[in-house]
């Protein structure tokens, strides 16, 4: 009699059909939001590997939130688990955090048993980061940021410095070590053309057909 009880209890508080539609409203919101960070994501991670989680995290949530919401004694239980369970994520990238509070969003709507809010902020939420993601990739293209590490035979920092700076619009020396006739500098450099690069690294090769040249491009660099 106790267990019929707690059916009984449980299927007048929980709507059946609304539990299922919005499960499903859900599913395709956060299979979406998969496609898409997969296809305009910026992360350096496996996107693909990572968007996995979505649909997952979206109907834990939702389920979650289904059960506790309407019984007290229940959320206060889910709090003392949280405070048990600690769940710690290697998180590379800002933006990774930005789509799981998305998914995890449209789990606490769903739950909450308003599907058309979750459809209204997934149609405003969407085309905001589609137009911060293109906006994003442009301001890179416009001015390349760089670290340029060079080996090489000149003694010269001043001289290696006008070369590289002939090419670039920004320069600046971080490191230079010179030992037994070699010379190693570390600079940080804008450019706008890949063209640019190419006439560097040839100018500094006639002047030591032996240098070293290294170039790695940091978008994030501060200047």
């Amino acid at each position: 009699m106790d267990f019929e009880q707690y059916l009984s209890d449980f299927n007048s508080t929980i709507n059946i059909l609304e539990f299922i539609l919005n499960i499903a409203i859900v599913t395709v919101l956060a299979f979406i939001v998969k496609l898409f960070y997969i296809r305009y994501g910026t992360a350096i991670s496996n996107r693909r590997k990572f968007s996995t989680i979505f649909i997952p995290l979206a109907l834990a949530t939702l389920l979650i939130i289904t059960v506790i919401k309407s019984s007290i004694a229940l959320s206060l239980g889910l709090v003392g688990a949280l405070s048990i369970v600690r769940f710690r994520a290697a998180i590379k990238d800002p933006e990774e955090l930005t789509y799981l509070f998305l998914v995890i969003g449209l789990g606490l709507i769903g739950g909450a048993n308003k599907p058309i809010l979750a459809i209204v902020s997934f149609a405003i939420f969407l085309p905001l980061l589609y137009f911060n993601n293109r906006y994003k990739g442009k301001s890179n293209t416009i001015e390349n940021k760089a670290s340029i590490y060079i080996e090489t035979n000149i003694e010269s920092v001043e001289k290696i410095s006008n070369l590289i700076e002939a090419h670039t619009h920004y320069l600046e020396l971080k490191r230079a070590d010179i030992n037994a006739g070699k010379m190693q500098a570390t600079y940080y450099c804008t450019f706008k053309e890949a063209s640019s690069l190419d006439h560097c690294f040839s100018a500094i090769r006639n002047e030591d057909s032996s240098a070293i040249l290294s170039f790695v491009e940091q978008p994030d660099l501060l200047l």
